[in-house]
């Protein structure tokens, strides 16, 4: 893999991923793994919409992707949110004429066993990840069914593979995902779609950075996590990102339906 991905992120290569010019929407782009995503493909010469409900972090990945002299704009959008969706996809249409390829990130997380959890918690994770999926899938593949050409990634994560203490309407959200890919990589490919899937382990995004903080020990939490997966470290979002665009490009275009995994060796074990 190192062989493929490296010149694909960092360039410098004769293999054309074919993301020039292509129209990309990004959802949860404003930080993260949305956020190092975004740069990644905008550097490939991407047309890069990052979709959030953040505009000021948004706006501050946009000054990244525009100073190094990317395409991008910002879309405000709640993935939860039907009408948003769909008004949304619709504008990016308008705009550009076509939605070529829609990276699925946005999500949220909250600890909560089976014996703890709230409802409060359930209704939400899954209308973020999970209602938010379908919902951003239908829309755009009803667009880019016009022109039989589409892409979608979703990123789901280790939590779907495994079970995992603690948190358990997150899993079930993530597993929801997989499935999501699975069926849909089915449906939408007569119509030139494909549906790929992301697997991240434990990456230190801000969202893992600011749940270790509300922990006893911090230090001590962080080092299990990393002591937890053969490489002996958390994922990097550079290196999410880098997975998102190679399901995503020309260069594997006979992938659909896969899941890859990409979490340090954690579902091998």
């Amino acid at each position: 893999m190192g062989a493929i991905f490296a010149p694909i992120f960092f360039g410098g290569s004769n293999m054309d991923v074919g993301m020039k010019e292509k129209v990309v929407l990004i959802t949860g782009a404003s930080a993260g793994i949305g956020a190092e995503t975004a740069v990644c493909f905008a550097r490939e010469g991407a047309r890069v919409i990052l979709g959030d409900v953040d505009r000021e972090r948004g706006k501050e990945v946009l000054t990244r992707i525009t100073e190094m002299g990317g395409q991008g704009e910002f879309l405000p959008m709640n993935v939860a949110m039907e009408e948003e969706v769909q008004t949304g996809i619709r504008s990016i249409v308008d705009t550009f004429g076509r939605l070529d390829i829609l990276v699925n990130n946005a999500g949220i997380y909250r600890k909560g066993d089976v014996l703890s959890y709230s409802e409060e918690d359930f209704q939400q994770i899954v209308a973020v990840n999970v209602r938010g999926v379908l919902l951003c899938t239908k829309y755009a593949a009803l667009e880019m069914k016009k022109n039989h050409y589409g892409v979608i990634v979703n990123v789901a994560s280790e939590a779907g593979l495994v079970g995992i203490k603690g948190q358990v309407i997150y899993n079930l959200s993530k597993a929801a995902v997989i499935s999501i890919t699975q069926s849909c990589a089915v449906d939408l490919a007569p119509y030139g779609i494909r549906v790929n899937c992301v697997c991240p382990g434990t990456t230190f995004t801000p969202l893992v950075e600011q749940a270790l903080t509300k922990e006893s020990d911090p230090v001590s939490t962080k080092r299990t996590l990393e002591e937890s997966r053969p490489l002996r470290r958390l994922g990097t979002p550079r290196e999410i990102a880098a997975a998102i665009l190679f399901l995503a490009s020309d260069a594997i275009a006979y992938a659909t339906g896969a899941i890859l995994s990409v979490d340090g060796g954690y579902t091998a074990w």
